[in-house]
C-alpha cells in the first residue's frame, strides 16, 4: 500500500496482499465498487481467487474510488497496485467527473448527449450508470470540436419526434457516430474482461469484431460469431442430486456446476458442434489441487483397506437425533455419526492423527484433531477443517460441520480454514458411489472414504438361525501412509469406526 505520485497527492494505492500462506499471485474476479464510489475502511472492494479459495478484500482506506487499476479476469502478483482511493478530502465533483468521463456514450440516455436535460442525472447511483470505461486516446470528447459536433448530432437525432431540435456545430473534421469511435482503427473496442479473455483464447481480434451490444459493446456472442465457434455444450451434466438423507458433503474433486467466469475462460475448436475439443485453463484452486494430489500420490506410499458395515442402527439413531431437543435446529446425517466415531477411534490409534516430516525424518503426532471435510466447488477441491473436532460435543460437531460445508459450497472458505488439517473424511455416498481409493491430503497421514448407504440383503443371526433381511449397508475405505502406519494400526482404526456405525452404543467402549 503506497501513495501515488499524481496530481492528487492524497490518493493512495491498495497493493494486492498475501491473504494465504506464501501465495504469490491472485486473480481479480469481481470488483464490488466502481470509480466515483465513496467507501469506508473495511468495506469490501474486490473479490479475488487465490490458489486456495475465493477471498473478499476489505479496503484499508476511506475515501473516493479514483481508479480500478486491474481489470476483472486478470491474474497479478502479490504487491501489485489494484485500486486507487482518495482520502476523502478530495472534492467529490472530481471523482464524479472522472467516473462520467470513463463511461461509454449511451445513445438512449439524454445525459450522454450533452443536453441540459440530463444534467440532473449526473449524481445518480452507480447501479444506474452502466459500464465504466477509461477514456481512449484520440476519441472525440465534449471538450473538442469534433466531440461537440458528435454530441449535438446525437441529441438532434434522438430528440422527441425524431426531428433535429438543435443545429449541428460546424467542424473541419467529419462527424462520426459515437459508437463508431470505439471500433475505428486505433481505438480500443468496448468489451467486458471475460469477453476479452474469450477473444484472446480464440485468437479473435476485438477491433475486427462488429459490436451488437448496447453502446457499441462487444458481446460474447459477437466474439463466438467472429471465431465461428458454438457455445460449449454439456454444462452441469455432472451436477449432484440433492439427497434427502442428509448426506451433505460434496465429493472431493468433482465439478458440479459451471460459473459464468469459468465458461468465458473455455474455448472450443469445433466449428459445427460435432467433434473437436474444449479447453479450460488450469489455475487458482484447481491448479493447487492438482499439484497437491500429485505430490501426495508420488511421495506417500498409499495403502487402502475396505470394510462393509450394517449401518441400520446408525440410520435409526440419526432419526432419533432429529427429534431430540438439542438437534432440532441442526441438520443431522450419518456423516455426523461417522465423524464422531473417527474422533473416538483415534483415542486408541493416535498415529492416524499424524504426519511424516520428510525433511526432519520424524513422525509428528498432533494433539488436536482438525477434521477436514473434502468438498467440491465450481473452482476445484477444497478441504476446510473443523479445529479441535475431538473436543466438541455431538451438537457442537453437527453445527460446525453444517457451517463448514455451507461456506465451502458458497466458495467463501478462507485460507486459514484450510490450514492445519490433520485427518480428512470424503463423502462419496452423496453421489451414490459405494467406495473409492482416496488420496491423502498433504500434511496428513490418512483419509476416510464414506460410501452410499443402501438397503441390501444381509445375513442376520437370530435365535431361530440365520435369516436374510434387508438392512442399511455402507462401505468404508481408509487410505493411510504406509511409511509409519502399518496394517495393524490402520485395520484397528477402521474396525473401531465400523463398530460405532454398526452400533452407536459401542462409542461408550472407546
Amino acid at each position: 500500500m503506497t501513495q501515488t505520485q499524481s496530481q492528487d497527492q492524497t490518493a493512495q494505492e491498495y497493493l494486492l496482499p498475501d491473504v494465504g500462506e506464501g501465495l504469490t499471485e491472485a486473480e481479480i474476479v469481481t470488483w464490488k465498487v466502481q470509480v466515483g464510489d465513496v467507501i469506508e475502511v473495511n468495506d469490501v472492494v474486490v473479490e479475488i481467487e487465490t490458489a486456495k479459495s475465493l477471498v473478499e478484500l476489505p479496503s484499508p482506506y476511506a475515501g473516493t474510488v479514483l481508479a480500478l487499476l486491474v481489470p476483472e479476469g486478470e491474474t497479478v502478483p502479490v504487491g501489485t497496485p489494484i485500486i486507487r482511493v482518495g482520502d476523502g478530502s478530495a472534492p467529490p465533483a472530481e471523482a464524479e467527473q472522472a467516473a462520467q468521463a470513463e463511461q461509454p456514450i449511451d445513445l438512449s440516455n439524454p445525459a450522454a448527449s450533452g443536453s441540459k436535460e440530463g444534467e440532473s442525472l449526473v449524481g445518480r447511483m452507480k447501479a444506474d450508470r452502466g459500464p465504466v470505461r477509461r477514456p481512449r486516446k484520440g476519441s472525440a470528447s465534449p471538450s473538442s470540436d469534433a466531440g461537440a459536433a458528435t454530441q449535438m448530432q446525437v441529441q438532434g437525432a434522438f430528440s422527441p419526434g425524431g426531428a433535429q431540435s438543435q443545429p449541428v456545430a460546424e467542424s473541419d473534421e467529419p462527424s462520426v457516430p459515437a459508437v463508431a469511435a470505439d471500433t475505428a482503427p486505433g481505438h480500443r473496442p468496448l468489451a467486458k474482461p471475460p469477453v476479452r479473455k474469450l477473444a484472446k483464447d480464440l485468437g479473435v481480434d476485438l477491433a475486427a469484431v462488429t459490436p451488437t451490444g448496447e453502446g457499441g459493446v462487444v458481446t460474447r456472442a459477437d466474439v463466438l460469431q467472429a471465431g465461428r465457434v458454438s457455445e460449449p455444450l454439456g454444462e452441469d451434466v455432472s451436477r449432484p442430486r440433492d439427497p434427502s438423507d442428509g448426506l451433505d458433503t460434496p465429493l472431493a474433486g468433482s465439478r458440479h456446476s459451471t460459473t459464468g467466469e469459468a465458461r468465458d475462460s473455455r474455448h472450443s475448436t469445433s466449428e459445427d458442434g460435432a467433434g473437436g475439443e474444449t479447453r479450460e485453463p488450469v489455475k487458482g484452486v484447481r491448479k493447487m489441487m492438482a499439484q497437491a494430489m500429485v505430490a501426495s500420490a508420488f511421495t506417500a506410499p498409499h495403502v487402502t483397506e475396505w470394510i462393509t458395515v450394517d449401518a441400520t442402527r446408525t440410520v435409526d439413531f440419526v432419526e432419533r437425533l432429529r427429534t431430540h431437543r438439542d438437534f432440532r435446529d441442526l441438520r443431522v446425517s450419518p456423516l455426523l455419526v461417522l465423524a464422531k466415531a473417527a474422533m473416538l477411534a483415534m483415542r486408541r490409534t493416535p498415529e492416524i492423527n499424524s504426519w511424516w516430516d520428510e525433511a526432519a525424518q520424524e513422525v509428528v503426532l498432533k494433539h488436536d484433531v482438525n477434521l477436514g471435510i473434502a468438498a467440491a466447488t465450481p473452482r476445484g477441491l477444497v478441504v476446510p477443517n473443523v479445529k479441535g473436532a475431538d473436543r466438541l460435543s455431538l451438537p457442537e460437531l453437527a453445527a460446525a460441520l453444517a457451517e463448514l460445508t455451507a461456506t465451502a459450497r458458497e466458495g467463501r472458505t478462507q485460507p486459514a480454514d484450510m490450514a492445519g488439517g490433520s485427518f480428512t473424511i470424503t463423502n462419496v455416498g452423496v453421489f451414490g458411489v459405494d467406495a473409492g481409493t482416496p488420496i491423502i491430503n498433504p500434511g496428513e497421514s490418512a483419509i476416510l472414504c464414506f460410501g452410499a448407504i443402501r438397503k441390501q440383503p444381509w445375513v442376520v443371526e437370530t435365535p431361530d438361525g440365520d435369516q436374510i433381511v434387508p438392512r442399511h449397508v455402507t462401505t468404508l475405505a481408509l487410505s493411510f501412509d504406509h511409511r509409519h502406519i502399518d496394517g495393524e494400526l490402520g485395520s484397528r482404526f477402521l474396525a473401531d469406526v465400523a463398530a460405532v456405525l454398526e452400533d452407536p452404543a459401542n462409542a461408550l467402549l472407546l
